[in-house]
């Protein structure tokens, strides 16, 4: 973990930058000793994005399966996805 004061993005956003990207890690920007802002690369950024979301339906799915809501078996998955491939959807 990399732990900056704010000073050091007006003195050394280039070299935070390359960190961020370089490295595929966020920064941490403190204020007066406390913890202020995170600073990330835009890759780094989307993918958490992306991952957050995953969890988040998948989250949604085990609710409605645990409250009894009617699920899929895999031959039915399978049967969708080739019709959705096929066009038949």
């Amino acid at each position: 973990m990399k732990i900056k004061p704010s000073t050091a993005l007006r003195n050394e956003y280039n070299d935070i930058s390359s960190y961020c990207k370089e490295q595929d890690q966020p920064v941490y920007i403190t204020k007066n000793g406390e913890g202020d802002l995170v600073v990330m690369s835009i890759d780094y950024y989307t993918r958490r994005e992306e991952q957050l979301d995953l969890r988040e339906k998948l989250l949604e799915a085990l609710m409605k399966k645990i409250s009894g809501e009617k699920t899929c078996d895999l031959a039915e998955v399978d049967e969708r996805l080739k019709g959705l491939i096929d066009g038949n959807l």
